[in-house]
């Protein structure tokens, strides 16, 4: 299984030139911590991530720092470059990186490094407790079966 298979195709975008507090009420309405700052690109309208925005961010670069919200963009309070997975990549390889940089969510871009969806920790959590309900129900079949061959 790979990023591209269980990631989230409907990702909350923003622009980097977009006000700051519009960020924040986007977060609240659409209910996420987690915006990705993208770059449309002119030939196929497809969105490059360029960045990405969290609540964090957020409480930290403004409130905590005591700034007006109202003043700032996007982009400067967003992470520049944010690490990206290829779809392509396995779950394994994600987490990995996930851990590397002490991050939750990634964004997951196709060959021209588009973007395709975010990964988050939840959804590998959630794949992964689908998987061991199957080994459970293994395990069950298994003690149903033996009992009823040698009663």
């Amino acid at each position: 299984m790979n990023a591209g298979e269980i990631c989230k195709p409907n990702v909350v975008t923003v622009r980097e030139f977009d006000e700051l507090s519009a960020a924040a009420r986007l977060m609240r309405e659409r209910h996420v911590g987690y915006l990705i700052v993208v770059e449309p690109q002119p030939l196929d309208a497809k969105l490059k991530p360029v960045g990405v925005l969290t609540d964090r961010d957020i409480v930290g670069g403004v409130l905590a720092r005591d700034a007006d919200i109202r003043a700032l963009r996007v982009g400067d309070v967003m992470t520049r470059e944010p690490v990206v997975v290829d779809e392509d990549k396995s779950i394994a390889f994600a987490l990995k990186e996930m851990r590397r940089i002490g991050v939750r969510r990634l964004p997951v871009v196709g060959s021209a490094g588009c973007l395709v969806g975010v990964l988050s920790l939840d959804d590998v959590i959630e794949v992964l407790a689908k998987e061991l309900l199957g080994v459970s129900a293994s395990i069950g079949s298994e003690l149903r079966m033996e009992a009823e061959l040698r009663p």
